[in-house]
């Protein structure tokens, strides 16, 4: 974790101030929650989710981004295809807000003071901090979840996407963005993270992975500033 974090800081300071080339704009799409509750789909969105994105263009290959999203997520034991669950009967609900901050790389060129069309394919990465409720079964497992206390994290953003200038100053885009949480309480299997101690008989599912969240959805940024001069 902290040599991704340094890794960020390092790009930041490395920027050459000649490239002016910004870009602000909104996200929008759906969501859907990857752990020991509900369906086992990798992508299935079944909420909203929302914000804006911002992005500084260090150069025609990779730029500088930052997210603020917002998002609910839920999930049914009764609508996954596993019978365990099913019988079980488990569901939730949470809300997720997000800052993320990382790289964008572009596959090809993407430079808005060529002429157009300019697509590309991309990727991206850095780092996720985000809030969320924790749940636990505050009266047994007879019971169902509880929404209690707040959960406080770090996840790894891992990001694809395509691009395309739709005219000189605004981009559209659709991506497909898993985070890979380091909690494993967003559905409330491991309730010592909000205990601070072991509670045997409310925990379930499998301890050895942790919980991860997916927003697949359609970006429309603004661009902005001077004409870019990628100087190195």
């Amino acid at each position: 974790m902290r040599y991704l974090i340094a890794f960020v800081v390092m790009a930041f300071l490395s920027i050459n101030s000649y490239a002016q080339r910004f870009e602000i704009g909104a996200f929008a799409g759906g969501a859907n929650f990857i752990g020991d509750v509900g369906k086992t789909n990798y992508i299935l969105p079944n909420t909203p989710v929302g914000g804006l994105i911002a992005k500084w263009n260090r150069s025609s290959r990779h730029a500088l981004r930052l997210s603020l999203l917002y998002a609910e997520i839920a999930a049914d034991d009764e609508k996954s295809n596993d019978t365990r669950r099913q019988q079980r009967g488990y569901s939730f609900e949470n809300t997720i807000a997000e800052a993320s901050l990382g790289l964008e790389f572009n596959f090809f060129d993407f430079d808005l003071s060529e002429p157009l069309p300019q697509s590309t394919p991309y990727l991206y990465t850095g780092i996720t901090y985000f809030r969320a409720d924790h749940l636990w079964l505050k009266n047994g497992r007879a019971n169902n979840l509880v929404n209690e206390g707040t959960n406080w994290e770090f996840a790894i953003p891992m990001v694809m996407g395509y691009k395309e200038a739709v005219t000189e100053h605004i981009i559209g885009a659709i991506e497909i963005g898993a985070r890979y949480t380091f909690s494993d309480n967003l559905d409330g299997s491991w309730p010592e993270e909000l205990l601070g101690r072991r509670e045997p008989a409310a925990e379930f599912g499998n301890r050895n992975t942790d919980d991860w969240y997916v927003f697949t959805g359609i970006t429309f940024t603004f661009t902005f500033g001077r004409r870019p001069c990628y100087c190195f």
